[in-house]
């Protein structure tokens, strides 16, 4: 395995089964790592415009008894809603992770293309979709 960055159309990605020995298939590779990439920013902004929801979510008082779970009794608007933005805060943060960690191991083919393709993916979906964050 080459430890340096070289440009080929030959590069075994993540898998076995992910083995590429044409050009058509680097570009394909290197379209699929673009897209890994920009949903990796995606998920990046919605875990951060989730973030925000959940701290507009919050109780102006954190006091214990306003954090817990609403009893049968009790059903007001904004309780337990915190856990919910919490849990889904937990998901997005897991899928961030595993495409982060997807990507990186694709970089570590040391295939220069797929490098190229995975700093072109994240370029354009910070660019395409941070604005959106404003918005949000």
């Amino acid at each position: 395995m080459q430890m340096s960055f070289y440009f080929s159309d030959t590069a075994v990605l993540l898998f076995d089964f992910w083995s590429v020995h044409t050009p058509t298939g680097m570009v394909l590779s290197v379209l699929v790592i673009v897209l890994l990439s920009m949903l990796y920013e995606a998920v990046k902004m919605g875990k951060a415009m989730l973030l925000r929801r959940a701290l507009l979510a919050l109780p102006r008082s954190l006091s214990r008894e306003s954090l817990v779970e609403p009893e049968e009794g009790g059903t007001g608007p904004g309780q337990g809603r915190w856990f919910r933005y919490h849990v889904g805060q937990t998901l997005f943060h897991v899928v961030q992770v595993v495409l982060g960690y997807m990507v990186m191991l694709a970089v570590m083919s040391y295939n220069a293309w797929i490098f190229l393709g995975a700093i072109v993916g994240s370029t354009l979906g910070y660019f395409v979709v941070y604005p959106l964050l404003g918005r949000g």
